[in-house]
């Protein structure tokens, strides 16, 4: 999940919260102190499920989060063939404020994509 509030997973992972790239890398120092099973948890159907995590609201740049924690996961080679993944989604908040949320997209690590949205008004607005 690419969004701050970190709860893009929380159904795959049976109603579970799922610690954030980034704060375990406020705990550990670093995202370089982290492995790949530090921050990836396996829920329904075996989906491997991670959440980028993101700063207070109206402290920093979301965007950014997102651009450190899948650099952060080809490093350690999430991504990597013998990871077998049939598919990546990157849950990315609809009311883009900065191109950090457009990174999967603009770095060429989306193939396709979807756009869904609500009935509801606000989901017009995003």
């Amino acid at each position: 999940g690419c969004d701050p509030k970190a709860d893009s997973t929380r159904l795959i992972l049976h109603a579970k919260a799922q610690d954030t790239i980034l704060s375990l890398a406020a705990e550990a120092g670093s995202v370089e102190d982290l492995e790949l099973e530090d921050v990836m948890k396996v829920g329904y159907k075996d989906i491997r499920c991670v959440e980028s995590g993101g700063p207070e609201p109206g402290v920093g740049c979301a965007g950014r989060g997102i651009i450190t924690s899948i650099n952060m996961l080809e490093q350690l080679g999430a991504y990597a063939p013998s990871e077998g993944l049939d598919y990546a989604f990157y849950d990315v908040l609809g009311d883009v404020v900065c191109g950090g949320f457009a990174m999967p997209i603009r770095d060429g690590k989306a193939e396709e994509i979807y756009i869904v949205v609500s009935g509801e008004m606000m989901a017009m607005y995003a």
